[in-house]
């Protein structure tokens, strides 16, 4: 049996509300820790990449400020 078979006899709105509806209530916390999950990997991810880049930053002026100098 098929799902198309099942819903063969159902009105539309059950196919298209109501099933969706109860994904969502069933699935929903699932789905938004998932959201969550990505958001705050994506955020840790940004944060990394401006440190990073902060640091290369802070290095090179920090080496070409040495550099122009003799004394060290």
């Amino acid at each position: 049996m098929a799902v198309r078979e099942i819903f063969a006899g159902m009105p539309w709105w059950v196919k298209w509300v109501a099933v969706p509806v109860i994904a969502l209530i069933v699935f929903g916390g699932l789905i938004l820790n998932l959201v969550g999950f990505v958001i705050g990997l994506l955020f840790k991810v940004l944060v990394f990449v401006a440190l990073v880049g902060g640091l290369v930053y802070v290095v090179r002026k920090f080496m070409s400020s040495s550099s122009s100098r003799s004394d060290w």
